[in-house]
């Protein structure tokens, strides 16, 4: 009689299936006495020979293919993990990497903050000092008629201040920081230049050739003020320098004790 298989999926038992049902059909062979009779030695010998039955070597046979299935469902597994653990620890080792850039990155970042506020800090007090710093009013060049110097060509019997050395259009700087409180024309002064520096002192610019502030303008150490010149009651060019306790005349101080005291050379 022939014989149909069911239709539909099928698939091998597992090895597990395939081992129970060996056990479940010698249990039901022992039940019925064929054990029995299967001790019989010629019985044995036909019902164990792969010749005669071809049982054992197709059992064999299956098991053999079923452990290289399972062996290579096992390696499959196995590259598997082995595959995600790569990828696990180049994850973690790119992050890892991210995080020391982003670290390296924010350490240069403050580093650069750090020297850039240390530059301006710098920048800031340089600045500072030179606001605060003092010079001469024509730089490289010297007194030819001290302080209070005596003679007729002045009206006071003295001289109120300095003259520098100084050709006529030789520029004539600040010698500080301050605000200019006259600029113009000052009689025996000729065109005259006085400012309030920020110590509350005065100072003067006198017989200049030509004016370049206005009243009420800051100006700086060095800052160029105007040139020099033989304006007003004067026997040639250069430049008159007073150091004041007031903006008028008469309250004349030593210009040059003045400048030494504020750190010129003169």
């Amino acid at each position: 009689m022939a014989f149909a298989r069911a239709t539909g999926k099928h698939r091998r038992p597992s090895r597990l299936t395939r081992k129970s049902a060996n056990i479940a059909g010698v249990a039901a062979l022992a039940t019925t006495g064929v054990i029995g009779t299967l001790a019989s030695p010629a019985l044995a010998a036909e019902t164990t020979s792969p010749e005669d039955t071809g049982l054992t070597q197709a059992v064999s046979v299956g098991d053999s293919l079923a452990d290289q299935i399972d062996a290579q469902a096992e390696a499959q597994q196995a590259a598997a993990e082995q595959a995600a653990a790569k990828k696990k620890a180049e994850e973690k080792a790119e992050a890892e990497a991210k995080r020391k850039a982003a670290e390296a990155k924010k350490k240069a970042e403050e580093k650069a903050k750090k020297e850039r506020e240390a530059k301006e800090r710098a920048a800031r007090e340089a600045e500072r000092k030179r606001l605060n710093s003092f010079q001469l009013p024509i730089p490289g060049s010297y007194v030819s008629t001290g302080y209070n110097t005596g003679g007729s060509l002045w009206s006071s019997g003295s001289h109120s201040g300095v003259d520098f050395h100084a050709a006529s259009g030789t520029a004539v700087h600040a010698v500080g920081s301050g605000t200019v409180v006259e600029a113009g024309w000052g009689g025996a002064y000729g065109n005259n230049i006085v400012i309030k520096m920020n110590d509350g002192t005065y100072t003067q610019y006198g017989h200049l050739s030509s004016i370049g502030v206005t009243v009420g303008q800051s100006v700086t150490p060095g800052q160029q003020i105007g040139l020099s010149g033989s304006t007003g009651n004067s026997t040639g060019p250069h430049l008159h320098f007073e150091a004041r306790t007031s903006p008028d005349y008469g309250s004349d101080i030593d210009p040059v004790a003045y400048l030494r005291g504020h750190g010129v050379n003169v």
